[in-house]
């Protein structure tokens, strides 16, 4: 049985990082004695083929590539169990990179100027559920027109 989960955990870790409890809970949903499991953690972790740094790290630029900013990063994380001074040390919401990657990913999905009042606000929207603070999102408005030669 020690082998069949050590098996299992290092196949998921191949595949992608995962955060600690993650693997728990996949370990969990397997039918691994918690005893066992928690003796398989220590391991990698000592091991450190498991590490939440890496995860978050990993994590937040992944989801960031893809579009998604702060906020919403900062809810996946903690639901993935991820400690919040990891966190803190990998999403920082005020950062200017973050109304940069805001831009981008307006541009990237619009392209341009709305023309109206409800492009505008559907456009805001997207940027919210994309996990921007309003702060980010108006900038990109307040400079859409300058400098996007609009």
């Amino acid at each position: 049985m020690r082998a069949d989960i050590l098996q299992y955990s290092v196949k998921l870790l191949a595949r992608r990082e995962h955060s600690t409890l993650e693997l728990q809970r996949k370990l969990l949903a397997k039918g691994f004695p918690e005893p066992l499991i928690e003796a398989t953690l220590q391991r990698l972790a000592a091991d450190k083929l498991l590490s939440d740094e890496r995860f978050a790290e990993a994590y937040v630029q992944s989801r960031m590539n893809r579009g998604f900013g702060p906020l919403r990063i900062e809810a996946e994380l903690r639901e993935r169990g991820t400690p919040a001074d990891l966190i803190k040390a990998w999403v920082t919401p005020n950062a200017q990179y973050w109304r940069e990657q805001a831009r981008k990913t307006w541009r990237k999905r619009f392209g341009r100027e709305p023309k109206d009042y409800q492009e505008r606000a559907r456009q805001m929207r997207f940027l919210q559920q994309r996990g921007y603070t309003t702060d980010q999102i108006n900038t990109v408005f307040k400079g859409a027109s300058k400098n996007d030669g609009f």
